[in-house]
């Protein structure tokens, strides 16, 4: 898996720049517009957050656990639109010391590891991008990839009453990915085995599952499938967004840019893959697919 320093590679590297052009409490996952590209970023967010609540079956008073919170887009979410306690976890020290600031209940902790003696137990789990961190190359090429994802769930499981859900929102590898064998940074720059090399520099330690079905798979028996949809296009559209608050000018955000250009390596290497807009070629191509799935417990 994916840890704290891989966390603060991939999160807390781009804390202030990413907070400057999303926002506060700005989202770094795909957002749901379904198929209505005229809404704002914001306004696909805020549905996103709208239709976890609903999927979830919570309301004021629910208790929820955000298993890789982010900056706090859906704690915020909750807590103030609609009414749910929620407790979030992450590995990025950026992130929850933001988050922190703000007044919200954050831990800096393993996900996977958590048990009821930590918080109890929650009427709902939500998680948005975290799974795409817990199998790393190593696991995958030892064949621990489907152990790693039952442990998972057998962890979600033990947190929910019988009939609680949980969201879980993941890119996964689509029906055109390549073997991992013809990955090759010093491939030609426009080809699958380039723009794979440059996602696995933007998320070291992470490698993700392989389709939808191998997610569904290891959350059996402790869960069944409610719904799923894909939101490969939203992240597409995400991506867009995203690309555009980030190049809009400000003099602190720029100023604070270049200071980190020239000091952060791991920033430098954010800034190589969202330039060539690697992401946004995977989902394009069908190296990547990207799901948003309800699981209740039976």
């Amino acid at each position: 898996m994916a840890g704290k320093a891989e966390m603060d590679f991939t999160y807390s590297s781009l804390d202030q720049i990413f907070r400057l052009s999303i926002g506060e409490t700005g989202d770094y996952s795909g957002a749901k517009y379904d198929g209505n590209f005229s809404l704002t970023l914001e306004e696909a967010q805020r549905a996103k957050h709208a239709y976890i609540v609903e999927q979830l079956r919570i309301g004021p008073g629910s208790k929820v656990l955000d298993m890789g919170c982010g900056w706090g887009p859906f704690i915020r979410y909750a807590k103030e639109e609609a009414g749910i306690h929620c407790i979030g976890l992450t590995l990025s020290e950026g992130q929850a010391q933001s988050c922190r600031q703000k007044g919200m209940e954050v831990y800096l902790k393993d996900c996977r590891t958590v048990t009821p003696e930590d918080f109890g137990t929650f009427d709902g789990v939500v998680s948005l991008g975290a799974f795409e961190h817990f199998c790393s190359v190593e696991d995958y090429q030892a064949g621990r990839q489907r152990e790693i994802y039952h442990a998972f769930f057998k962890t979600v499981s033990q947190l929910l009453p019988v009939g609680g859900r949980c969201y879980l929102q993941t890119m996964v590898f689509g029906k055109n990915m390549i073997p991992y064998e013809d990955i090759d940074s010093k491939a030609d720059p426009y080809s699958d085995a380039y723009i794979m090399s440059l996602m696995l520099k933007q998320f070291p330690g992470s490698w993700l599952p392989y389709g939808s079905e191998m997610v569904i798979r290891e959350a059996e028996p402790m869960f069944k499938l409610i719904n799923i949809s894909s939101g490969r296009l939203d992240y597409i559209e995400t991506l867009r967004q995203w690309k555009k608050r980030f190049k809009r000018f400000s003099l602190k955000k720029y100023s604070l840019y270049f200071r980190k250009f020239i000091t952060d390596k791991a920033f430098r290497h954010k800034v190589a893959v969202f330039g060539i807009d690697a992401n946004k070629i995977c989902f394009e191509r069908e190296l990547m697919e990207h799901y948003r799935m309800v699981f209740e417990k039976v």
